[in-house]
């Protein structure tokens, strides 16, 4: 073999060399983009990305990278500014709203106490329930508002059997006035989660509520030894698409008009929260509401 074979080795070897570092060098900065990219995404950090290669093309990408974060990042701020101020002013109007809500209560009564006509007494009395479902909106907006205010819940064993006995007992009433018999399943084994009793009640009481609003008279629960609850129950005039927004804040349909639509939008954040679940189907006049909270290893 000639020199000059020996110099076009000595080129391709060197070729390849160069072209393996520039790969090398093209996956490294590649990797850096992937890792610091989600690492922005996760924590609210001003740092933009940085990256050890000088490739152009690698930097211009990460220049336009930094670009749209910092739009992002002007985009979310403006957000939870937003989000916040909405959140005051509705814990702001909830305050508000109880002081002359307690004045008409107290005028009330004390108009109840004088000698009325049967038709002036009916009044009062229509005026009463009115304001009694005012302030029941009232609390419920208020106590949305502090739902989506806290994040952080404390977390302790809980049986998610005795919880939801518990909250199906409270509404004994309401369930007998709408002469709804429930049929409710419950394993033989313990079904204990790391949760917040506290909100796995509201949880339960808010699909109880909407249980008794929406039933067309019989209501069946289930409990799952994998940690699943599902309430469901037959309705008439609701459709899927009606159903595909029952966890909307603020949603109503017609056959819930003494009613804000905060309680299944306070049962998703309380789920959601935790670590579970929740959604809603139709099936032949038929809606399902399912919680699941699976088990953390």
């Amino acid at each position: 073999m000639g020199s000059w074979c020996w110099v076009l080795v000595a080129i391709l070897a060197a070729a390849v060399i160069v072209l393996a570092l520039k790969v090398h060098s093209l996956q490294k900065g590649a990797d850096e983009i992937a890792a610091a990219f989600a690492q922005r995404l996760e924590k609210d950090t001003n740092t933009l990305i940085d990256l050890s290669t000088r490739d152009k093309h690698l930097r211009k990408l990460a220049a336009d990278i930094n670009v749209q974060l910092r739009k992002l990042r002007v985009q979310s701020l403006r957000y939870y500014e937003g989000d916040q101020e909405l959140k005051n002013a509705v814990t702001n109007i909830s305050h508000d709203l109880r002081t002359p809500l307690t004045a008409i209560f107290g005028y009330l009564d004390l108009l109840e106490q004088e000698n009325l006509t049967p038709e002036v007494r009916r009044y009062a009395e229509i005026i009463r329930d009115r304001a009694q479902l005012l302030t029941q909106l009232t609390e419920e907006l208020f106590r949305y508002s502090i739902v989506i205010s806290v994040e952080d819940t404390e977390l302790e064993t809980v049986n998610l059997g005795d919880v939801l006995e518990e909250s199906i007992a409270a509404f004994y009433t309401e369930l007998r006035e709408k002469q709804i018999e429930p049929v409710i399943h419950l394993p033989e084994t313990k079904v204990t989660r790391n949760l917040n009793r506290g909100a796995l009640g509201r949880i339960f009481s808010n699909l109880l509520n909407n249980a008794v609003k929406y039933s067309a008279g019989d209501l069946e629960i289930a409990l799952t030894e994998t940690g699943e609850i599902t309430f469901a129950n037959s309705v008439t005039g609701l459709d899927e698409m009606q159903v595909g927004r029952l966890f909307d804040r603020f949603y109503t349909v017609e056959a819930a008009r003494k009613s804000t639509g905060l309680g299944l939008a306070i049962a998703k954040t309380l789920v959601e929260q935790m670590g579970g679940s929740i959604s809603a189907v139709l099936e032949n006049e038929r809606l399902q509401i399912r919680v699941v909270f699976p088990e953390k290893s």
